[in-house]
This record gives C-alpha cells, sequence and structure tokens, in this order.
C-alpha cells in the first residue's frame, strides 16, 4: 500500500477548509469583520494561526471564502426565482439568525472605505437587483399594478428584504419578519391612488 493517499488528504483538507469557514462565520457573527482575528477563528477549530493560514494565507482570503460559502446556500438559478419563493426564503432567514447576523454585520461594515468585502457587495447588490427586476417582470408585466416599473420597483423590494433582517435581529419578539415581508408583497399589487374606504 503506498503511504499516504493524495485523495483522502485532499478530502481531509476541503473538510477542513469547511470547518474553519463555518468557525469564521461564527466569530464574525459574534465580533464583526474588524473585530474578528485569525488567532479567534483558529482556536475555535483547534489549529495554530500558523496551521490555519495553511488553509487561508490571509483574512481577506477567509472573508472571501464565508461570503461565497453564504451565496452558496441562497443558490437558486436566477429562471427559478418567484415572488412566493421570497417569502419562503424571509421565513428561511427566520430560521438560521447566526448566519444573517453574519451578513448583517458585514454589510454594514462593508459601507466603509478600503474594506475588503465592499466590491463584493456592491456587485452583489447589482446582480440582486437585477434579478429581482426579473423577478417583478414575470410576475406583473412591464408596470406593476401601482404604475412602477420592476426596475425602479426592485430597489425597494431588496431595501425592503435587508431593512426587515436588521430591524428582526435587533428585536425578534416584535417584528415578524415573514409576516411584514408579506404586507409588504401585498402593497405590490395595490394601486397607490385608489382611496380606501372610510372605516
Amino acid at each position: 500500500m503506498p503511504y499516504g493517499d493524495p485523495m483522502n488528504a485532499r478530502v481531509r483538507s476541503e473538510e477542513r477548509r469547511a470547518e474553519i469557514v463555518r468557525a469564521a462565520l461564527e466569530v464574525i457573527a459574534e465580533r464583526g469583520y474588524r473585530g474578528a482575528s485569525l488567532a479567534a477563528v483558529a482556536e475555535r477549530v483547534g489549529l495554530t494561526q500558523q496551521g490555519l493560514l495553511h488553509h487561508f494565507p490571509t483574512k481577506e482570503a477567509l472573508l472571501v471564502a464565508v461570503l461565497k460559502e453564504r451565496d452558496q446556500w441562497d443558490a437558486v438559478p436566477d429562471t427559478q426565482w418567484r415572488i412566493d419563493l421570497l417569502a419562503s426564503l424571509v421565513e428561511y432567514n427566520a430560521m438560521r439568525p447566526g448566519i444573517i447576523q453574519t451578513f448583517s454585520a458585514l454589510l454594514g461594515e462593508s459601507v466603509t472605505d478600503g474594506h475588503p468585502a465592499r466590491a463584493y457587495f456592491t456587485e452583489r447588490y447589482a446582480r440582486v437587483r437585477e434579478s429581482m427586476a426579473a423577478v417583478l417582470r414575470a410576475e406583473y408585466g412591464d408596470r406593476l399594478p401601482n404604475g412602477l416599473t420592476p426596475e425602479r420597483t426592485a430597489p425597494l423590494l431588496v431595501a425592503v428584504m435587508d431593512g426587515l433582517q436588521y430591524q428582526w435581529l435587533l428585536d425578534p419578539e416584535s417584528v415578524d419578519m415573514p409576516g411584514a415581508f408579506r404586507d409588504f408583497l401585498s402593497l405590490l399589487g395595490e394601486n397607490p391612488e385608489t382611496p380606501e374606504n372610510p372605516a
């Protein structure tokens, strides 16, 4: 039998990388990116900092891996998104507060100059707005019932989804994130120029 199996070694390395990414998600959720150190992540997985650097040579490389891992969990082909699936995604997010906390912490920090995740989030939001416009067009056509185009509505839809996450993280007992998002979706089909009947 040959000494050392390269295939097994590669599998073990991938498993270790996945373990490090999960630990990094936890540490970033607790401390934010700037407060998260490689030493803290390494300690959580039972490695020295030098051992961690063997898998991720820089903190920025680890951050990129964290962001890519997070995107994989939500990966759905753009052609398969529908309005009702967006509501299901919000319900799903309400069951994984740690992941949402990590994402929100990184998003908040990324608006600062020089943050390594700024380009990622800028590009991600451009993709998401385009994808949401396509979802809205498939549901409503070129104009929503309220008169707005899908392109004008898409940033509002994204803002509601992410804004609700922040409010829910701060006060989950008071903010029904899935319910509030469903309420917003119902507003998309209403014409604001139609006055309500007096009570």
